[in-house]
Parts: structure tokens; sequence; C-alpha cells
């Protein structure tokens, strides 16, 4: 075949681009399950996070030793022994709140005293926003909180990942004479009408913090009658 003609030429590249082709193809099926538990790993040190523990490595390890059991529950606060690791936060928070699956991680600490994790998931300026809210056994005072986004300005939306921000929910209630409250986030200086705690949202970032504020009302309050049962519990 002459190799200057313009079938050579095609004939070649469409060779070339099913090998090529092939060849990815073969690379992603074979990292998957590596790229599934890079996944999982940083999901953990996420979960981790909220509850103050922030291992550099031996996550899996750090994760089995803390978090003691994993579970579902409905609005109704009934609990359900299945997998929360496995459910699609991002999913369940499009759906009306009494169809969701609403995973909680109990996590032991050291000092043996117990925190539950709840995941959230919502809408920044640029992108989707999501964390974690850990509160004590008594169902309502917040004992840390994470935070991550996937395109937030730097400096500006993506300063919700920095500890100054995150910390300022330790201590704060989310269910206040026994009602949900969803933690506020407003502007530094002002104090939300309802009564409910509020922390300052980010500087600059006056529509990302809307949207922590809006997507911690709009995951966690599903869980009001769960928190109300650990309440129950300790009274």
């Amino acid at each position: 075949m002459n190799k200057q003609s313009n079938t050579y030429t095609m004939i070649y590249i469409i060779v070339l681009v099913v090998i090529v082709g092939t060849a990815l193809a073969l690379t992603s099926i074979s990292l998957r399950d590596r790229q599934q538990a890079n996944a999982d790993a940083d999901k953990m040190r996420q979960i981790l996070a909220s509850v103050n523990i922030f291992p550099e490595k031996d996550i899996i390890d750090t994760y089995n030793k803390y978090i003691t059991t994993d579970f579902i529950v409905d609005e109704e606060g009934r609990r359900t022994d299945a997998d929360a690791f496995a459910i699609d936060v991002a999913r369940e928070s499009k759906l009306p709140a009494v169809e969701r699956e609403l995973p909680v991680y109990q996590c032991t600490l050291a000092d043996g005293n117990v925190k539950y994790i709840m995941p959230m998931y919502g809408a920044g300026l640029w992108g989707p926003i999501w964390g974690y809210i850990s509160v004590d056994s008594d169902g309502s005072t917040v004992y840390g909180a994470y935070f991550a986004h996937q395109g937030e300005t730097p400096g500006l939306g993506a300063e919700i990942e920095k500890p100054t921000f995150s910390g300022q929910f330790a201590g704060k209630r989310l269910v206040i004479n026994g009602h949900f409250a969803p933690i506020s986030v407003i502007k530094s200086g002002m104090n939300p009408p309802d009564g409910a705690d509020y922390v300052d949202g980010v500087s600059g970032g006056t529509i990302t913090s809307k949207g922590v504020g809006a997507m911690i009302d709009n995951c966690l309050a599903p869980y009001a009658a769960f928190l109300d049962s650990l309440n129950s519990t300790n009274d």
C-alpha cells in the first residue's frame, strides 16, 4: 500500500486510535480497585476529621479503631443496621426527607466518649460542597465539623475547608428547647433572628457561606427524630 496515500493515513490513524483507546481502557480497569480504595480512604479521613482525628498514615486502621459501628436511620429515627458507608449522600440529599436513608457513624474516642457523625452534601458558588458534623451523645451539642468543596474560589469560599471556619461549630447546638435548630452561617457581627446558634460566614464568600447554612438545614433536619432519641436516652 502506498504510504503516502490518504487511505493509508486513515487506516493508520484508526489502528492507532484503537490501540491507544484499548490501552487506556485496560489501564483504567486495572486501576479501578485502587482508585476506589483511595476514594474510600479519603472519605474515612474526612469522617475522622469531624471528630478531630487526623491520621497521616494507616487511615483504614485508624478508622476501624474509632468508628465502632455505622447504621442508617429514617426521618422517624428508626434505625436499620446497614452499610452507611455505601449510601450516596449526594443522591439522598435531593430526595424528600421522608424517603431518605440517613447514614450515621458512631465513634468511640480513646476516653470512651461516644460521638455520632452525620454526612452532608450541598451546593456552593461554583460546585458541590459537602461535610460531616459530629455531635455528643446528648444528640444536641456539636463536637466537631469538617467541610470540603470541589471548586470554590481560593481565599474566599474555599476557606470553608480551613479549621478557622469549621472550628467555630464546636459547642454549638443543633437542638434548642427540644426542637431542631440548624446552625446559622451569617455575616460577622450579625445575629440570627430565630435565636439559633450561629457561626461567622467566610469573608467575601457570601454565596458559599449561605450554601453551607442551607446544606446543614437540608441534610440535618431529617435527623431531628434520631437526635431527639439520643437526648431521651441520656435523660
